[in-house]
């Protein structure tokens, strides 16, 4: 098995890492403590086509697959976790509407969304819907040209600032078979946003709850047919959950590349930190969990790319593995900057509060262990 990257992925990494130390490292830390969504950021990575990368050509997407993007989200989160994960998401809405939009949705909608011209969020989770995405309540029906919607969502990243919202919503029978998917424009009169949530993390990006009250969407904004949400949003979560392992692993490099510098520089008893045996080992151990942890998250990709049929419980084992060691291994960065770890002068304090949340969005890792479980008892996993 090759692990090397072609050159023309190491090409598309070395451009996300340049746009990364440019736009993101010096302004990260600024709109984290003021809570700025930067909308003129992710234009300049739409030009460079970083809100379109798996999407299809059709719309201006590059079509590319899924372990070249974990490529970019990897250099990007390496500075600034949030930012790289709000982009992750609205790739996701991106790639759902130039999959499964009609003509006339991605006519006036594809180009300004793969150009970045445009932002979407999505919207699945509910107050009563978490991790039972399937029981969610808001509902579509459909009323001659278009469909009515009512109902609320929660955690909804970017909500109030993008133009686009992903609505899975019931149009049928209970649970997941009833589920559609549409594409609804975020100022569309019914559409209330409620208080910007104050969060431990994520705050370059804003996060709100969204109530939909006889919101009218013509019928060409389903994606695909009726029926069909729960399996876009399964598909969607397959690669959302490799993202943001993705982001976990960038994290977690920039976390020891930062510790690493540090305890070189930093004299304690006469000598650098580095000189330290103790020290030494909890360094060579967050370098092996990064790679072990990018190794999984690549395989998960291959998997999904290559339309494996056990790529879903792969991509579930690659987030619960490097979400987990990903947020250590901030911790661990973190600890070893001592007390400076605590300063918002330094990174750290940063990286650990961005990656917490890793644990528990795209299905918590609780979850993740009950899919990677069922599978194993229900139908094995070939490992081999």
């Amino acid at each position: 098995m090759d692990f090397r990257l072609t050159d023309e992925q190491q090409a598309f990494a070395d451009a996300a890492r340049e746009f990364a130390v440019g736009e993101l490292a010096p302004n990260a830390a600024r709109w984290d403590a003021e809570s700025i969504f930067p909308k003129e950021t992710f234009r300049r990575a739409g030009e460079l086509g970083f809100c379109a990368m798996y999407a299809p050509e059709s719309i201006g997407g590059l079509g590319l697959p899924r372990l070249d993007a974990t490529l970019v989200f990897e250099e990007m989160a390496a500075y600034d976790p949030s930012t790289t994960a709000f982009l992750t998401i609205h790739n996701m809405a991106t790639w759902m509407v130039g999959t499964w939009g009609s003509d006339t949705l991605r006519a006036q909608w594809g180009e300004a969304l793969a150009t970045g011209d445009k932002l979407a969020s999505y919207c699945l989770t509910e107050p009563g819907a978490g991790s039972d995405a399937g029981s969610l309540q808001t509902r579509a029906q459909r009323q001659g040209g278009h469909y009515v919607i009512n109902g609320s969502k929660a955690f909804i990243s970017g909500g109030g600032d993008t133009d686009l919202l992903v609505v899975m919503a019931r149009t049928g029978e209970a649970g997941p078979r009833g589920v559609s998917a549409f594409a609804v424009p975020a100022d569309t009169p019914g559409i209330t946003y409620g208080r910007k949530e104050e969060k431990m993390g994520w705050n370059s990006q804003s996060t709100r709850p969204i109530t939909f009250e006889n919101v009218e969407v013509p019928a060409e904004n389903l994606l695909g047919e009726e029926g069909q949400g729960f399996v876009f949003a399964m598909k969607g979560l397959d690669g959302g959950r490799i993202n943001i392992a993705a982001c976990s692993v960038g994290a977690a490099q920039g976390a020891y590349d930062t510790a690493r510098q540090y305890m070189q520089e930093r004299k304690q008893f006469s000598q650098p930190l580095a000189a330290f045996q103790a020290l030494q080992f909890k360094l060579a151990d967050m370098l092996t969990h990064i790679v072990a942890s990018r190794q999984m998250v690549r395989l998960a990709a291959h998997m999904l790319d290559s339309g494996n049929p056990q790529a879903s419980v792969y991509c579930a084992m690659a987030k619960r593995l490097a979400t987990d060691l990903g947020f250590q291994a901030c911790l661990d960065a973190q600890q070893l900057h001592g007390g400076y770890g605590y300063l918002k002068d330094y990174p750290l304090e940063r990286l650990v509060r961005d990656t917490r949340v890793h644990q528990i969005l795209e299905g918590t890792n609780e979850i993740m262990r009950v899919i990677i479980a069922r599978q194993i008892l229900e139908k094995g996993v070939d490992i081999r």
